[in-house]
């Protein structure tokens, strides 16, 4: 039975499947949407971080790559 999920932008019904590049977004309109709130800080992140070691260049950095490869709709197409 597949999973269904509620668009967090139109609130839509979306089917949680690996074929769904915008999922849990129901299109890239929406994706757009909420990448465009995220911009606008109409969305924040509730709690600061909680490690006492400050983020130097390389940890930056492989944050970034392991955000990306997680986040394909980030990248340019090949």
């Amino acid at each position: 039975m597949p999973t269904i999920v509620n668009c967090p932008t139109c609130k839509n019904q979306v089917e949680w499947k690996t074929e769904n590049q915008f999922r849990p977004f129901c299109s890239k309109r929406c994706q757009l949407i909420d990448l465009g709130e995220w911009a606008e800080e109409n969305h924040k992140i509730s709690q600061p971080m909680q490690s006492n070691e400050p983020l130097n260049e390389e940890m930056l950095d492989a944050l970034e790559d392991e955000f990306l490869q997680h986040n394909k709709f980030f990248v340019e197409p090949e």
